[in-house]
């Protein structure tokens, strides 16, 4: 039952992007018009009022599993929420603005970034699993680059590389935190995550009530049932087999937005993505050896 609970967190997150596109692109649902008024900086819309409502509908649905005992505060907290905030903001911004497929391949870079900050930060050993991942997983992110150029929308594919950088740090923030409950980070980083959020919101025009109705359905079964399953299957799956589980996700996100919007990918996307799931998949698929049983 772990497993059957960590696939069907995964399926769910993998609907990212069809939500993402149904706010803002023609769809059979229709919840584009009237168009979900965006933040505006240096020259381009950013969809802030999608990453602020579904952080904080997903919190509030984790909210009531908090226990009092649960809740503690550590000033590495701030750090790691800011960092969410700014990862919640980028990724659904490069779902947004470009193809869902590019965004959730990026930000599944996270594992990569993280693996350096271990080394180099937290003193770790590196092994030979994740060096080799490593430098795959970067060749698979340098095709996806070219292929951002190829198209000129080189920002956009950099916005998508940032949402991995941030998530990395959210990431290390976890492991930092491992002797707070991981149920208080999760609601901590999604409700004070859109807190962050708040004032680019306040002044933009408050979406319709289907808009309403779709983001909290956005944030409680995308984003937030999927936590609390995981957290679920966890209690009896190794970290390392659910990181390679959770693998379905960056899979099915580009064709839950295809069957939604018909968007296809760059071609480039296609290799530089399965370049990077090779490299994620040799990283975290379950092993024998002693370099996977100390997988983050």
């Amino acid at each position: 039952m772990g497993r059957v609970y960590i696939v069907i967190a995964a399926v769910l997150w993998s609907l990212g992007g069809a939500f993402t596109k149904m706010l803002t692109k023609e769809t059979f649902a229709g919840l584009h018009d009237p168009s979900l008024e965006a933040f505006g900086w240096a020259g381009r819309d950013f969809p802030i009022q999608i990453a602020f409502y579904r952080a904080l509908f997903a919190g509030l649905v984790l909210a009531p599993t908090l226990r009092q005992e649960d809740i503690s505060f550590k000033p590495m907290m701030l750090a790691m929420v800011l960092c969410f905030a700014l990862m919640n903001a980028s990724f659904i911004s490069a779902q947004a603005l470009g193809t869902a497929a590019n965004a959730i391949l990026l930000q599944n870079s996270a594992p990569l970034w993280m693996y350096l900050a271990s080394i180099y930060w937290l003193g770790d050993s590196p092994d030979r699993r994740s060096t080799i991942s490593l430098f795959v997983g970067l060749f698979g992110i340098a095709i996806i680059i070219a292929g951002g150029w190829d198209e000129g929308e080189l920002t956009i594919v950099l916005i998508g590389l940032f949402s991995g950088f941030t998530y990395s740090g959210v990431i290390l923030g976890l492991r930092i935190l491992r002797d707070v409950s991981s149920n208080w980070l999760t609601v901590w980083n999604h409700l004070i995550g859109a807190l962050v959020l708040l004032p680019l919101v306040v002044t933009l025009r408050p979406p319709t009530w289907q808009q309403y109705l779709f983001l909290f359905v956005f944030g409680a079964v995308q984003l937030g049932i999927p936590y609390y399953l995981v957290a679920k299957g966890l209690q009896s799956v190794d970290a390392t087999e659910a990181g390679a589980i959770v693998l379905l996700e960056p899979i099915l996100n580009p064709l839950w937005t295809w069957l939604v919007c018909d968007e296809v990918p760059h071609p480039m996307t296609f290799v530089g993505g399965a370049v990077i799931l090779a490299a994620l998949a040799y990283r975290y698929w379950p092993a024998d050896d002693e370099s996977a049983s100390q997988a983050p």
